[in-house]
């Protein structure tokens, strides 16, 4: 899956991603504190304090929201990478969990591996279709357009199968 340097770098960025979101969190509640403090020092009347206190307050959870965003966000690219990585190993065969490395034969899934070029291909032609769906258009528009003329068939098949 992930070499050691690349898993390095992935626990140093995350580890100044917690410690980013830390300080907007203590910046934030630090902010919090001040805005009840200066509230309680003006009798609880609207001041040019208050304002500026609430302003600071605003801005402050808004940092805090953009450093939680950020660390939602490596979260989830690292959690699609490792998924695609196991999919990959699983795939073709080459997982920790692999029984055997001969072509044809069954992996712990009862699946047969196929090639890496084989899953990309097919990954990319999902993605088309994804898209071609968002947009409307390709075989899916088509239908829309003639409901009574059905979608050509799926082939899946590429050349490298009958090797297999």
């Amino acid at each position: 899956m992930f070499d050691d340097h690349s898993m390095k770098l992935k626990v140093h960025v995350m580890d100044d991603m917690v410690d980013n979101m830390n300080n907007a969190y203590q910046e934030f509640v630090a902010a919090a504190a001040s805005v009840l403090e200066t509230k309680e020092l003006s009798s609880a009347q609207k001041t040019i304090a208050t304002d500026n206190s609430l302003e600071n307050f605003k801005q402050k959870w808004e940092l805090f929201r953009v450093a939680c965003d950020q660390a939602e966000e490596l979260v989830e690219s690292v959690r699609q990478r490792i998924g695609s990585e196991c999919l990959v190993d699983e795939a073709t065969g080459t997982g920790s969990g692999a029984v055997s490395g001969k072509p044809g034969q069954s992996g712990p899934t009862g699946l047969h591996p196929i090639s890496a070029v084989r899953l990309e291909q097919m990954s990319k032609a999902v993605r088309w279709l994804v898209i071609e769906l968002q947009h409307g258009s390709g075989a899916a528009s088509a239908a829309s357009h003639h409901p009574h003329t059905p979608p050509p068939p799926f082939d899946a098949r590429f050349s490298e199968d009958a090797a297999q």
